[in-house]
């Protein structure tokens, strides 16, 4: 693995590059205040200054955001909104007590906050995605490194036991627990993937190990390729005391390097970290390992078609500091992917973004009331703000329907 660059943000080590001055730019400041306040003005939230000044449409029990430091705040904003809105919440240039509200508001009007003459000029002024971070087989061990290597045992302190990263599927009761909601999820994937006794099945990204056990326990013998080395090493373990090392092998392998042959693929919530240029080559790898009737059970965030477009080469402050190099997709994305380029057929697919919601709302909740043991394991409060706003910032895009996630089940013929 190369050695990351020193502008790099290594949040497992403390590491914040450029976030301790805002970037000085007055003429740049004055009109993203110019542009905020104009934004702002017909959102449903309260905008309070330090001189007590108030702005926006929102009522007295509309999400309030206050702007401690206004000078640092739009100097930031000027600099760049997409990754200077987030970062001046990191410093705590402003704050908010109902985060993700707040956020919901703003994400329900995110393709009309900026007057469309304006942006037209994005293309000109937004940065572009670093070479560095390209989804080769190098670069996407390193990406994944940034994020999913950060500690095992952050991750435990706010996951459920299953230890299932990714959204729950809640049944229609309205029961809310975690653990049957994640159970339920990695079923599903299962059944749309026809995985039963004796399947041989292949996992594209392990997690910690909560899939290929459900597989395993069906009667399944299970190849789980992960680029993870942390997770790797937790999900051997979580597979050995389940007693099912026999049926699981967990290889640290990009999933373009695997030549086995199986009845069944399964990957949940690994194409976001994929990148466009390589979706061809990933659906291409779902359907030349198949056996022929050979099925497929996919979980996927995805986004409207026109929203992917435009976003599609903006570098946002999810990229610079969560999931360097991913890009979310549409259904017409992979729809098209899969028709173009693999003898894969769709036969079924669901979604449920609000469970997404709700899973990001529990999370968040979980790990700010245990954030002084996640403290205890050597991260510090820029972390605990940027972790914050991450997952209320997702939470907020699968509340409005900005994002959704889903499930497909494909055939191959």
């Amino acid at each position: 693995m190369s050695t990351l660059d020193v502008s790099v943000p290594r949040p497992n080590q403390g590491v914040w590059p450029g976030l301790s001055t805002p970037p000085n730019s007055p003429f740049k400041a004055r009109i993203a205040e110019a542009l905020f306040r104009r934004a702002v003005a017909s959102l449903p939230v309260r905008v309070v200054m330090p001189d007590g000044v108030r702005f926006g449409a929102g009522g007295p029990d509309a999400p309030v955001m206050r702007i401690h430091r206004p000078s640092a705040f739009f100097h930031r904003l000027g600099a760049d909104a997409k990754i200077g809105f987030g970062e001046a919440y990191m410093v705590g240039d402003w704050s908010s007590t109902a985060l993700a509200d707040l956020l919901s508001a703003f994400a329900a009007k995110l393709a009309t906050l900026i007057h469309p003459k304006l942006q037209l000029m994005r293309r000109w002024v937004e940065l572009r995605h670093p070479d560095s971070e390209a989804n080769s087989v190098e670069g996407a061990r390193e990406n994944i490194h940034r994020h999913y290597d950060l500690s095992n045992d952050l991750f435990a302190t706010f996951l459920d036991e299953t230890m299932s990263y990714s959204s729950a599927l809640f049944d229609e009761v309205g029961d809310r627990d975690l653990v049957p909601g994640q159970l339920r999820k990695i079923d599903g994937v299962l059944d749309y993937a026809g995985v039963r006794e004796g399947s041989r099945v292949l996992e594209i990204g392990t997690g910690w190990g909560a899939l290929a056990v459900r597989a395993a326990q069906r009667g399944a013998t299970v190849t789980s390729l992960t680029i993870s080395a942390e997770q790797r090493k937790l999900a051997q373990r979580r597979v050995a005391e389940a007693g099912l090392s026999d049926r699981v092998d967990i290889h640290l392998r990009d999933y373009r390097e695997e030549r086995g042959r199986y009845d069944a693929v399964v990957s949940v919530e690994m194409i976001e970290a994929v990148g466009v240029e390589y979706w061809p080559t990933y659906f291409g790898v779902l359907d030349r390992v198949l056996v022929p009737g050979g099925r497929v059970g996919l979980q996927a965030i995805t986004m409207p078609h026109d929203r992917m477009l435009a976003s599609a080469q903006s570098y946002t402050w999810i990229h610079k500091y969560v999931f360097p190099g991913g890009l979310i997709p549409s259904v017409q994305a992979i729809d098209k992917t899969v028709r173009e380029h693999t003898g894969l057929r769709q036969e079924a697919s669901r979604a449920f973004g609000l469970d997404y919601a709700e899973t990001l709302r529990q999370w968040r909740e979980t790990f700010l009331t245990r954030w002084d043991d996640i403290n205890g394991l050597g991260f510090d409060e820029t972390f605990k703000r940027m972790w914050e706003f991450y997952l209320a910032y997702s939470e907020a895009g699968f509340r409005v329907g900005y994002l959704d996630v889903r499930q497909f089940a494909y055939v191959k013929a």
